[in-house]
C-alpha cells in the first residue's frame, strides 16, 4: 500500500444468529419493560422485590431495540417503564447453558428450566431484519439465582427510551442512534453457541 493511502476498513457482517449486548469483563445489560408498579420498588431496592413475581417465567433481552419494538417504547399497557437489568456473565453463561431452544419438542420445552428463543432483530422504526435476537426465559426454579445471586444493578432507563423515541418519531434517526445503548458481540464457547442454534 501506498505511503499516505487510506487502509479500507474492513465491516465485520452479523451473524444470522449471534448475542450482541452491552457486556463489560464482569456483567451483561439485559432490558425488561414492566408496569410502574414492579418497575419503581425493583430500582429502589436495586433488585427485584415484591410485586414482582418469582413464581412464573421472566424474559430478559439484551436487544434493545427489540425490547422497543416489543413495547411499542414504554407506551404498551403494563410496560410503560423500561429497566436495564444487569447480571453477571457467570449467571448469565449458566442460564444459556441449562437452556433448551424453544423450537425443542413439547416435552423437552415443558421440562427446561430456561428457554431459548429467536426473534427477528429490529430497526428503529421497527422493520425486521435480516438476522436475530436472542431472548432468554428463566423458569420458576432459575429465578431465585437471577434476582438473590445474579443481578448487579437495575436502573430506570425510561426517560432515555422516551427522549429516542420522540427522535425517532420526527426523524431524527441519526441523534437516536448516537443514545441507544452500546451493543457488540457476545463471545460464546463454541458448544454452547452450537446447541442455542447460533451461526
Amino acid at each position: 500500500m501506498a505511503a499516505g493511502a487510506v487502509r479500507p476498513q474492513t465491516l465485520r457482517v452479523t451473524a444470522l444468529r449471534e448475542i450482541r449486548a452491552d457486556h463489560d469483563a464482569h456483567s451483561i445489560a439485559l432490558y425488561q419493560a414492566y408496569a410502574p408498579t414492579i418497575a419503581e420498588p425493583a430500582v429502589a431496592a436495586g433488585r427485584f422485590v415484591p410485586p414482582f413475581s418469582r413464581g412464573r417465567m421472566t424474559w430478559i433481552k439484551p436487544s434493545f431495540r427489540w425490547l422497543m419494538h416489543r413495547s411499542n417504547w414504554a407506551r404498551k399497557p403494563g410496560q410503560e417503564r423500561v429497566l436495564e437489568v444487569r447480571i453477571t456473565r457467570d449467571g448469565w453463561e449458566r442460564a444459556l447453558a441449562a437452556a433448551t431452544l424453544t423450537t425443542a419438542g413439547p416435552a423437552a420445552v415443558a421440562k427446561a428450566a430456561v428457554h431459548v428463543q429467536w426473534d427477528p432483530e429490529r430497526s428503529l422504526s421497527g422493520a425486521a431484519l435480516n438476522h436475530y435476537s436472542i431472548q432468554v426465559g428463566i423458569g420458576r426454579g432459575v429465578i431465585d439465582e437471577l434476582v438473590d445471586e445474579w443481578t448487579v444493578s437495575i436502573t430506570d432507563l425510561t426517560p432515555r427510551v422516551r427522549k429516542i423515541a420522540d427522535l425517532v418519531r420526527s426523524g431524527r434517526t441519526a441523534q437516536a442512534t448516537r443514545l441507544l445503548p452500546p451493543e457488540r458481540r457476545y463471545p460464546l464457547d463454541p458448544s454452547l453457541a452450537r446447541r442455542l442454534g447460533m451461526s
